[in-house]
């Protein structure tokens, strides 16, 4: 490998323009398709085979108005009165006007629906006096008919007395026959009473059933009662927004038609704002904190290089790397469908190891231009022995980001094939790009004093010495305790999704969020849809029955505050509810709700309980990830020994690694729980409501810190071991390697932190969270853990820090990383 990279530097360095060529017509290339297939991002995540997954397919079969997206526009009057007539009329007028609107399903009125609720009540109360009066009614038929029975009964025993004295007497027959007529019509008069008697009974039972089905009713829009789309001031107004497509598949075009409408035309004295599943859209790629973060990199790169056009490569290959890479990333998301932080990640990822790797190579070439090397000689080597090195290392982020394939979710995936594909670009322009700029520049790449004395003989500086045994163990300690201690906030970490509460305090998702709560309680940011599967053959005049008895076990969860059925299968065999909860989205009496209602045992028996909506959904997504995480975490150390076995031919060494990246990495989480769960010093990095950290942050904190870490630690023990190799005491070659390799670490560390940090400062919540973690991350990795733990460490391990078994090491491939071969076939000087 090497020797093939030394012809590759030494290629690209005499054919300059060549090279350049070629890479912007991949440049061009990659627009080209960029054009031709970019497609839709989405903002929300999903993960497959969830409970609330479940639920919805099952909607979408049953009841496919209610298995769309939803979201909700906020109306609130400035002044905080109630609405006047004609502001409702406005209102409802855009409502009126939604026909047309792409992918909307349904605008709910929410002054007709308050309206309807109202008139429910009216009937409630009409139907209850109509029941008194039917009753009264019957009563006084049934005393009529009681009074009737008992004429009949007088006249049947006076008839009985003549009949008997008739017959005592020795009555003629036609005396007789007048009594038997008499009879007759009086068994007529008592047939009619007797279906009198029937018809009243009949009409009771129906009062009594039309009482019942009243009273279910009314019990239902009791449990309802706390679900209202107007406060009760008047002051403030939800309307719901129905769409056919689901909220994966939901375009922002469709979602920016609802805001543009709404907001078309104001209404005088009233405030519109929209809740995230509306407002929430595509991230800026590139946002002002990015650009600071790569003029602070330049600065760095300015201070260590000493001069503008050396300063200038390392960023100008990592930009087109990034471009080329997010380009051809984006050209396919018309074919699958990406989430909206999958380019800005490659970003991320392509200008941090872009400007790095090429700073490695760089750095070599200028150390060995000051000796008085060639300049296409001295490319080759670099790109020979530092640009091993970088694709080594490069090597190890690709693996580790596509390794989140294994995790069986999706979009984290996506995620991680995505920024592996822009680290390999980043790899492959510091290979090739950097040397043709490299040779385009010539000695330029030195300052003119550098220039000057290039050959020259040079002052060595002092040989360093060991590090004392005792600040050894000193550094450990103080530096193993240091880390532990931040990492202590991460027992308690909570994982969700952002909700309205997390974005910027002036967006219209943070106002409607915060007006919805306000006015109709937290939990009307946070409604779950229920299902029930229903006995079979239910019949129509059994369905409300069997809904209430569903309502009732519902409301008798704890942190429910209203329950109310939305929607009946055409089969009586399924049936939606509405249950708002106590608390937000992101709330633990929420979840809990959420476990609470999975695990209800089937109401009497029969009734199956689902439950989706997007809390719950969040609260899916969420676990989810919380369980990959320790497989995801194993899988990576269990990588990182091996890979560290290989290069550095030892066993503690590894352990040393990976260790270390453990620890920092449990740093980073702790720090970032106490920031955006906590609260601490959250005003520093503008987080506006703390809360649950972002679900799927520690599974990419994982694979992105352990090949960064890898880096790091590649560039600073190969050197140790090239020295101990060439016949050092092993404690020499920790100081001698960590001296040779400590000034690009440094720097190399710094422009990842800046370019970042750059990405904390950006507008997005999901985005946010992700540039402190791999900022905070990087730092304390590259300079608490690198630059003091392990070469402690080392020191305190000695010789037997390099100890590999005999029949081990004759297995093992000879990895030389650093082009040590390379450098002896090819000597510069």
């Amino acid at each position: 490998m090497a020797e093939l990279l030394y012809r590759l530097g030494a290629f690209a360095a005499r054919r300059a323009w060549r090279v350049v060529a070629a890479w912007f017509v991949v440049l061009l290339a990659a627009g080209a398709g960029f054009v031709m297939g970019f497609g839709t991002l989405t903002t929300s995540f999903d993960i497959p085979d969830t409970a609330s997954a479940d639920v919805i397919e099952e909607l979408e079969r049953e009841l496919p108005d209610f298995s769309g997206a939803s979201g909700t526009v906020v109306f609130q009057t400035a002044d905080g009165t109630a609405f006047t007539e004609g502001q409702r009329a406005e209102i409802s007028a855009l409502i009126e006007d939604t026909d047309g609107l792409p992918d909307v399903a349904d605008v709910v009125d929410p002054f007709a629906t308050e309206e309807q609720r109202a008139a429910r009540e009216r009937e409630l109360a009409d139907g209850r006096d109509q029941i008194e009066d039917g009753r009264l009614q019957l009563d006084e038929g049934q005393a009529q008919l009681d009074q009737g029975v008992a004429d009949l009964d007088a006249a049947q025993a006076a008839l009985d007395t003549a009949r008997e004295q008739a017959q005592a007497a020795g009555a003629p027959p036609e005396q007789l026959a007048l009594l038997d007529e008499q009879q007759a019509q009086l068994d007529e008069a008592r047939d009619q009473l007797a279906q009198e008697q029937d018809n009243l009974d009949a009409s009771r039972t129906e009062l009594i059933e039309q009482s019942e089905q009243l009273e279910l009713g009314a019990e239902l829009l009791s449990l309802a009662a706390d679900i209202r789309m107007v406060s009760e001031d008047g002051s403030t107004a939800l309307v719901n927004v129905a769409f056919t497509e689901p909220r994966l598949d939901l375009s922002d075009a469709s979602k920016e038609a609802v805001i543009a409408h709404f907001e078309s035309d104001p209404v005088e004295g009233v405030e519109v704002s929209f809740s995230t599943d509306i407002a929430q859209g595509v991230p800026e790629i590139l946002g002002v904190g990015e650009v600071v973060g790569v003029g602070i990199a330049a600065v760095v790169l300015l201070v260590m290089l000493g001069t503008a056009v050396a300063a200038a490569l390392p960023i100008v290959t990592a930009l087109v790397g990034v471009g080329i890479g997010v380009l051809a990333t984006l050209a396919f998301s018309d074919v699958v469908q990406m989430a909206s932080i999958t380019p800005v990640l490659g970003v991320m990822l392509g200008l941090a190891v872009g400007i790095d790797y090429s700073l490695f190579i760089i750095n070599r070439h200028r150390k060995q231009l000051q000796k008085g090397a060639d300049v296409v000689e001295s490319i080759g080597v670099a790109n020979g022995t530092a640009g091993n090195a970088v694709v080594f290392a490069g090597s190890t982020v690709v693996v580790a980001l596509l390794a989140l394939n294994i995790t069986g979710i999706p979009f984290l995936g996506l995620m991680g094939s995505a920024a592996a594909v822009c680290v390999a670009v980043a790899v492959l322009m510091s290979i090739s790009l950097t040397p043709a700029l490299l040779g385009m520049v010539g000695q330029r790449v030195l300052p003119r004093r550098a220039r000057a004395d290039s050959g020259e003989p040079r002052t060595e500086p002092a040989a360093p010495k060991p590090m004392g045994t005792l600040r050894a163990v000193l550094t450990v300690l103080a530096t193993a305790a240091a880390l532990l201690t931040l990492a202590i906030p991460a027992l308690s970490m909570r994982l969700g999704l952002p909700d309205g509460s997390s974005e910027p305090a002036d967006s219209a998702s943070h106002r409607a969020f915060v007006v919805t709560e306000e006015a109709f309680g937290a939990g009307a940011n946070a409604p779950l849809l229920v299902t029930a599967d229903l006995p079979p053959g239910l019949a129509d005049d059994e369905l409300l029955s069997a809904q209430l008895t569903v309502a009732r076990a519902i409301a008798e969860r704890d942190d429910v505050t209203a329950v109310a059925p939305i929607a009946v299968s055409d089969d009586n065999a399924l049936a939606a509810f509405q249950v708002v909860p106590s608390g937000g989205p992101n709330s633990e009496s929420t979840e809990a709700l959420v476990h609470d209602l999975r695990g209800l045992a089937p109401v009497e028996g029969e009734d199956v309980l689902g439950v989706a909506g997007q809390a719950a959904i969040n609260i899916d997504i969420s676990e989810g990830l919380q369980e990959v995480l320790p497989v995801y975490l194993i899988i990576v150390v269990g990588l990182s020994l091996l890979i560290m076995i290989v290069v550095f031919r030892s066993l503690l060494v590894p352990l040393i690694a990976t260790g270390g990246f453990i620890l920092s990495l449990f740093a980073t989480y702790g720090t970032v729980v106490a920031v955006f769960q906590w609260g601490w010093l959250a005003d520093l990095v503008g987080v506006e409501s703390p809360g649950p950290i972002l679900s799927f942050l520690p599974v990419i904190l994982v694979g992105i810190l352990f090949g960064l870490a890898m880096d790091y630690q590649l560039f600073l023990a190969s050197g140790m071991r090239e020295a101990y190799v060439h016949g050092s005491s092993a404690r020499l070659a920790v100081a001698q390697g960590f001296r040779a390799g400590r000034s690009v670490v440094i720097a190399a560390g710094l422009i990842m932190v800046a370019v970042f940090g750059g990405f904390v400062f950006s507008e997005s919540v999901i985005i946010r969270p992700l540039g402190f973690g791999l900022a905070f991350g990087i730092l304390v990795d590259a300079f608490v853990v690198r630059m003091l733990l392990m070469p402690a460490l080392m020191h305190l391990l000695s010789k037997s820090a390099w100890w590999l078994p005999r029949g081990v090491d004759r297995v093992l491939p000879n990895v030389d990383v650093e082009g040590a071969a390379l450098e002896r076939r090819h000597a510069l000087h």
